[in-house]
């Protein structure tokens, strides 16, 4: 699928403002981070994100500092107030992730003369939860907790998925095998002898 990357000031004003007016979700955290945000919980996060946008069909979530998680106000941060900080960052996390994934871009935005920072993150990949030091992660309301082994197999359940089960537009049985036909209908017939009759 195609990740978005934002490409100028306008469209990071306009995707600020609209997870802005949704409401805070399992895809999207804000955090004030004022000054500091501890590195171990922001990789707690990515994994959180990550993980609850792959069960969700998203392709990418959102961790945002310098915005009041409760009322949506922006107070400004100054985590990492340097561009080759927060590019060294990038590599911190990966080192922590599963397969060494990281955030596809980190954006910094200037809102009422305040500094935000938007941190993009991949949904986990189709099969592979995601895990921070070995561990998995999810949101529960607006919480981090552990990811339960039931959306822990639902994620990896992805990797097997049935072909049998697609469906092939405009086939029809003359693109089947007759001989796979016929070993069909004798196995339906000898699992359910009483609907053999039916079997055709």
């Amino acid at each position: 699928y195609m990740i978005m990357r934002v490409k100028d000031t306008q469209e990071l004003d306009g995707l600020l403002d609209e997870l802005l007016q949704s409401q805070e979700n399992e895809c999207v955290e804000f955090k004030e981070a004022k000054n500091d945000f501890d590195s171990k919980k922001l990789g707690q996060y990515f994994s959180a994100i990550s993980n609850e946008a792959n069960l969700r069909g998203k392709e990418e979530g959102w961790l945002i500092f310098g915005v009041d998680d409760k009322t949506h106000r922006i107070v400004g941060t100054q985590y990492r107030n340097s561009p080759k900080s927060l590019n060294n960052l990038k590599g911190d996390i990966a080192r922590g992730m599963t397969q060494q994934i990281s955030f596809i871009e980190i954006y910094e935005l200037i809102r009422e003369g305040k500094l935000v920072l938007l941190f993009q993150i991949p949904a986990a990949p189709k099969g592979i939860p995601m895990a921070f030091l070995g561990h998995y992660y999810a949101r529960n309301a607006e919480e981090l907790a552990p990811l339960h082994i039931e959306k822990i197999e639902l994620i990896r359940r992805q990797y097997y998925e049935d072909w049998s089960e697609q469906i092939v537009q405009e086939a029809t049985i003359e693109d089947l095998d007759p001989e796979a036909i016929a070993l069909a209908r004798e196995n339906y017939a000898n699992k359910f002898p009483h609907m053999a009759a039916e079997v055709v």
